[in-house]
């Protein structure tokens, strides 16, 4: 079994990522972040490091996908390929900050990857704004994403909406981080487990009934 966490920077992909590994007993797959030789010096000059970032997640995930393959273990995975070549690598081109000519070439690379992998059993996109976001961010304080620039935080998150809408490569929960505190609450933690228990192993045939004191929440799922 194979879960994907895909979300904007700071909605929680890694915190879910921890909280559903802990809860099945399946092994986490994180996001390369402490390792990553590029993101201090993108953040400083994002024109000058944009391809060189994302060849750099494009290698990586494409080994964390045979990783989890060969592995054949259950996964809860933090952020996917998809969402490079999706939403930051067109986001960087359109902003100008990356050249069509290594956008090109980041695609054709992409889906040359694209051909050999599989998609996740389940997609979890966690939806935030933008003001949770930055809350999200400034908490957890790591030095390099003091340089995001809003613009380009909010241009992520339009793709992010849009991407998800037009997702068909399987199945996909879509959890609001604004009403859903999961991390805060063991209530809404188990809203999204039961949501994942009815996508993977049909638990229940009805809607779960959201936790108390919780109103129009948004987790839909197709």
């Amino acid at each position: 079994m194979h879960i994907a966490i895909a979300g904007n920077i700071g909605s929680g992909k890694t915190s879910l990522t921890q909280l559903l590994a802990k809860h099945y007993n399946w092994l986490p797959q994180f996001e390369d972040v402490d390792d990553n030789p590029y993101l201090t010096s993108f953040y400083e000059d994002m024109q000058r490091w944009s391809f060189n970032l994302q060849v750099f997640f494009l290698n990586t995930r494409f080994r964390h996908i045979i990783d989890i393959r060969k592995q054949k273990k259950s996964v809860v995975q933090d952020r996917t390929i998809y969402e490079d070549a999706y939403i930051f690598a067109p986001n960087l081109h359109e902003m100008g900050l990356m050249s069509s000519r290594d956008y090109n070439n980041y695609l054709s690379l992409f889906e040359l990857i694209d051909s050999f992998i599989q998609a996740p059993d389940l997609l979890i996109y966690l939806k935030a704004d933008i003001s949770t976001l930055v809350a999200h961010i400034q908490q957890r304080g790591r030095p390099y994403e003091d340089l995001i620039r809003l613009d380009y935080l909010k241009n992520l998150n339009e793709r992010y909406d849009r991407w998800a809408e037009s997702y068909n490569k399987g199945k996909l929960l879509v959890v609001d981080v604004n009403q859903v505190k999961f991390t805060e609450s063991k209530a809404d933690l188990g809203f999204i487990i039961d949501q994942v228990d009815a996508e993977l192993f049909g638990l229940f045939t009805e809607e779960p009934k959201p936790a108390p004191g919780k109103k129009n929440r948004s987790s839909k799922t197709r």
